[in-house]
């Protein structure tokens, strides 16, 4: 669930919104795409954290023969997904502070003292709590979040027959940067980071990576039907209307005259729950792969620099919220860069699943190299086509 809770965060729930509403259901296929990619994407991760015993970082330091290319990647690695987390950290606090402010008004009077509140859930959960208690309340959460959502959907009761139509491929005149936020807001690097190394903890053995690989699959599968949800609750109830929606919560006062005061609120407890669920995956990710990078073989995930690496996305977060930093158009334009980033990100697993070295017998076999070579031409057509818009080369 851990995997969920890191990807469906406010920056989920807004480019998820802003599709339904903008462009109806037509974009559903992309969210369909995403799910489908990062779960092949995901296995990866967890086939090399159980065979190989390594974390994506720890794998990456261990299979580059120069030791100047080693840290020069390492440095890159920390530096993007660092200021990425950071940036995604204020986003999740501010969602999870929004989410409040939708199921009471009051709390915008406290803003301060709920921000730094959330904060301060986070950071001790990360810190002072043991992984399995983390993994329960994160589990907890994201049930609760999904029930929020799903309970949403069911109350504007979408058109069955128009959210399959939008799982036919189409992209409608302004749809490409969707699109490709759609993706990137679901295939997140840092969770192929953050999934490897919690999996190290969870399970021991290759023999147990089918018990791991189910459970990825029906948590990244639960998650992307949540995104479809949230898209679809979006088109059924605000698409072709006129209304200016930036946000969920925006999207939730306008289900007030249309569905009731209970719509909004299962809107906003899912709000909050996905902003809490996600300031606690970013930073214990971020910890996690600094640990990996700099920490002596006997790793354990509450040694100094996971603590330094989690603290220090949670302070600037918090600091991003508290000066009112408006992250919905970083957020934004941060998933379409996950997007393009993708190829890189699965060419270099691949890389790893195609090792022998690392993985022994447990290698790809054609059927997921075959996989995988789809994902990259599909996600370099999107790359391509994206740059070249924006050159002015492609229509």
């Amino acid at each position: 669930m851990m995997v969920s809770a890191a990807f469906i965060g406010p920056g989920t729930v807004t480019a998820c919104t802003l599709a339904g509403v903008n462009f109806g259901f037509a974009l559903i296929w992309a969210l369909a795409f995403a799910t489908i990619t990062t779960m092949i994407l995901q296995a990866i991760a967890v086939r090399v954290a159980l065979v190989a015993n390594m974390g994506l970082a720890e794998a990456m330091m261990q299979t580059m023969a120069s030791p100047l290319l080693r840290w020069l990647s390492a440095l890159l690695l920390m530096t993007a997904l660092a200021l990425g987390n950071a940036a995604y950290e204020a986003g999740n606090i501010s969602g999870a502070l929004l989410g409040l402010e939708a199921l009471h008004s009051n709390v915008s009077d406290y803003r301060a003292l709920v921000t730094i509140g959330i904060a301060l859930v986070a950071a001790s959960l990360i810190i002072l709590s043991k992984p399995r208690w983390v993994e329960r309340i994160l589990i907890a959460m994201v049930l609760v979040m999904c029930a929020a959502f799903l309970l949403t959907f069911l109350i504007t009761r979408p058109d069955i027959s128009a959210i399959l139509n939008g799982f036919i491929p189409s992209l409608p005149q302004g749809g490409l940067l969707t699109a490709i936020a759609l993706i990137g807001t679901t295939i997140v690097p840092y969770n192929l980071f953050l999934h490897a190394a919690s999996v190290k903890q969870r399970w021991s053995e290759p023999s147990d990576l089918a018990e791991a690989q189910t459970d990825s699959a029906f948590s990244i599968g639960l998650g992307g039907l949540v995104s479809i949800a949230i898209l679809a609750t979006a088109a059924a109830s605000l698409f072709g209307t006129g209304k200016e929606i930036s946000n969920a919560v925006d999207m939730a006062e306008q289900l007030n005259p249309l569905f009731g005061r209970f719509a909004s609120a299962t809107l906003g407890a899912g709000l909050f729950a996905a902003g809490l669920t996600s300031a606690i995956t970013a930073p214990l990710a971020t910890g996690y792969i600094v640990q990996e990078i700099f920490a002596k073989p006997d790793r354990n995930p509450t040694k100094m620099p996971f603590r330094i690496g989690a603290l220090l996305v949670i302070l600037s977060g918090t600091i991003g919220a508290l000066l009112n930093y408006k992250p919905v158009e970083i957020i934004f334009v941060a998933q379409i860069a996950n997007g393009l980033l993708l190829p890189i990100i699965a060419i270099f697993l691949l890389k790893l699943a195609n090792d022998s070295k690392l993985l022994g017998a447990h290698v790809n076999g054609w059927k997921a190299n075959l996989a995988g070579t789809v994902i990259l031409a599909i996600t370099l057509l999107l790359g391509i086509r994206l740059i070249s818009r924006a050159m002015g080369w492609w229509p």
